[in-house]
């Protein structure tokens, strides 16, 4: 008899056991995309699309260290902010809580195995009661303006039918998206791109003043943005002749600074031709190209330093 299956694909190829998992199964961008696609208040949404894990995850964070706005979020607090929903990118479930107390004590447990191995991966220091507290405030501060402002629940049913008595924030506290209004769901691609963005930016080695803040991030999406309108406008002829055109977004788009070898010069832009390893990153010992922020295309052949932004 053939077991049970309780593994599933991820967009990298890797398996995810859901039973028994363990902290490499996946990559950064797996989880981007698995929470980009898993959504807040069961779907529902009274925009055209609904709320993202990922784009709440967000939304937390910046909350958290705007209500201790003198208590500077440390690295590992901001990190612990943004994964605090982790494992529903996972399971690719966010249940509403009315529903959790009817799951069992197997759910519990699934989510608390997801929890563990998402905490031993990324190094999610401890929390402790006023912390925990802290978190809580955030987390419902975002739900209550989440109820009114995407799920289009009134402010008497958020205290009389979801029991929730936080007033809702009126403003929406992320940072505006390009043709989007105050507290509109960011489509999929959006939300994973951001997310990813704010995750390698926590647990890279670069040194951050503001661990809560996203301004990094949002320039990072803008300049991919406007690289990808750049390349739009080079002549036919030059844009055939690169195998990766850019998308205009960052979960595809690698954005690199490159430096020569001896330091004489670098350049900052995305890659738009070159080859990959057997796990799909880009080979720079081989010869790739990059079309640069001065909207340039140069070719450059390993004798370089890249830093992928």
């Amino acid at each position: 008899m053939r077991p049970e299956r309780a593994w599933v694909r991820l967009e990298s190829g890797r398996r995810l056991d859901l039973l028994q998992p363990a902290p490499d199964s996946w990559t950064d961008r797996d989880l981007a995309i698995g929470l980009s696609r898993t959504y807040r208040w069961g779907g529902h949404s009274c925009w055209d699309l609904p709320l993202s894990v990922a784009q709440h995850s967000l939304l937390v964070l910046v909350l958290r260290q705007k209500l201790t706005p003198f208590d500077k979020l440390t690295r590992g607090e901001a990190l612990r902010e943004l994964l605090h929903d982790a494992d529903e990118g996972m399971l690719s479930f966010d249940p509403i809580s009315p529903l959790k107390p009817h799951l069992g004590a197997d759910y519990d447990s699934l989510v608390s195995r997801l929890r563990t191995a998402i905490e031993t991966r990324y190094g999610i220091p401890a929390s402790d009661d006023e912390r925990y507290a802290a978190h809580k405030r955030a987390d419902r501060l975002a739900a209550a303006s989440e109820a009114v402002h995407v799920a289009g629940w009134s402010q008497q049913d958020l205290q009389d039918t979801l029991g929730i008595q936080t007033r809702p924030l009126a403003e929406d506290p992320l940072p505006a998206l390009t043709g989007l209004k105050p507290w509109e769901p960011w489509q999929a691609r959006t939300a994973a791109a951001l997310f990813l963005a704010k995750l390698r930016e926590l647990t890279g080695s670069e040194p951050l003043e503001y661990p809560a803040d996203l301004d990094a991030c949002m320039a990072r999406e803008k300049t991919v943005a406007e690289l990808a309108t750049a390349f739009s406008r080079l002549p036919p002829g030059r844009r055939l002749r690169c195998g990766r055109p850019p998308t205009g977004n960052s979960l595809t788009d690698t954005l690199v600074l490159v430096e020569a070898w001896d330091h004489s010069a670098s350049i900052e832009g995305v890659i738009v031709d070159g080859e990959r390893d057997e796990e799909g990153a880009w080979d720079f010992d081989a010869p790739f190209t990059v079309l640069t922020t001065d909207e340039e295309l140069i070719t450059c052949r390993g004798d370089c330093y890249v830093d992928i932004q």
